[in-house]
């Protein structure tokens, strides 16, 4: 027992350092280090936005310095809202390890008895982790709840309540679709549910890729590689063609677009900012409508659908 206890010791010692690392690791600094990850992605966008502007054209570089105002305003709302609701959360509690086996338990007794002296009048590292980790949960809720007062006149509540407010006045009320990344195709999905015809995420994600793959001409120059900027090369085409048909990967404008062609029906998306943006409007039926939201959720963009509202009795 006293060999296997000299044993537990030493491991103890060289793992603790490794352990240690691992508790101090704080989610706001990994939160902070995406944010900068987002805003140099956001600086390759906005250049790659600029190289499509053509010089002399005043109207087109106004448009696009309208636009690449807005993509800042809205990452810069995102990260306020994900270091807010990342200090909504609660602070992980530590419980005994219950699996751990009668000799050790004995060992962390000697070791504890061994070096009893030397920490008598010293808090522990560990017990100065616990403090600091109780002292960062308090900043955090004094944060929450003042974010929670500025938010009662936040640009994601005055968003939120113009959207409705256009919704009204078209006889819409919103259908709250899922923020998975799938919420624009499930958004068109839900639209036509209410024309009686069906399908699914998975159908209109293979259809919509395979559009872009089909007619590459008409959608290839509007896209770009987020970290350089520069137009995506055949095979990186390829690549984000397959990840929109297999994955939960964030459609936009482009597949849109392409989900127009593909059900041949024209889509039009209400937003709290300027006009409707309708695509597909060389269509003859009856327009698919979603809504889209700059800064409803901490994760950034999101699509939403609506129905009819009831008429009244």
């Amino acid at each position: 027992q006293a060999y296997n206890c000299l044993i537990h010791f030493y491991k103890r010692k060289v793992t603790s350092n490794v352990a240690m690392s691992d508790e101090e690791l704080d989610p706001q600094e990994i939160l902070l280090r995406n944010h900068r990850k987002e805003k140099k992605e956001l600086q390759a966008k906005v250049q790659a936005l600029k190289k499509t502007a053509s010089k002399g054209d005043k109207k087109k570089k106004k448009e696009l310095n309208d636009e690449i105002l807005k993509l800042e305003a809205g990452l810069e709302e995102k990260h306020k809202l994900e270091l807010s609701e990342i200090a909504a959360s609660s602070m992980a509690t530590e419980k005994p390890d219950s699996t751990k086996d009668t000799d050790n338990k004995t060992c962390d007794s000697d070791e504890n008895d061994n070096n009893l002296d030397k920490k008598e009048g010293r808090v522990s590292k560990a017990q100065k982790r616990r403090d600091n980790k109780a002292e960062k949960e308090k900043q955090r809720l004094i944060d929450i709840e003042k974010q929670e007062e500025e938010n009662k006149n936040g640009i994601r509540h005055l968003e939120q309540q113009k959207i409705k407010s256009l919704l009204e006045d078209r006889g819409f009320k919103l259908a709250e679709i899922p923020s998975d990344g799938d919420c624009m195709f499930a958004g068109l999905v839900h639209q036509l549910s209410q024309l009686d015809l069906r399908s699914s995420v998975a159908d209109l994600r293979k259809s919509t890729a395979s559009e872009l793959l089909e007619n590459k001409d008409d959608y290839y120059p509007w896209l770009s590689n987020p970290s350089t900027g520069e137009m995506l090369s055949d095979s990186e085409y390829e690549a984000y063609c397959n990840k929109m048909a297999s994955t939960a990967a964030w459609g936009g404008q482009v597949e849109l677009q392409a989900m127009s062609t593909v059900l041949q029906r024209p889509i039009e998306v209400m937003q709290a900012e300027g006009p409707p943006m309708v695509v597909g409007d060389q269509f003859r039926q009856k327009p698919l409508v979603l809504t889209y939201h700059r800064h409803a959720y901490g994760l950034g963009e999101h699509y939403n659908s609506v129905t009819s509202k009831p008429a009244p009795q």
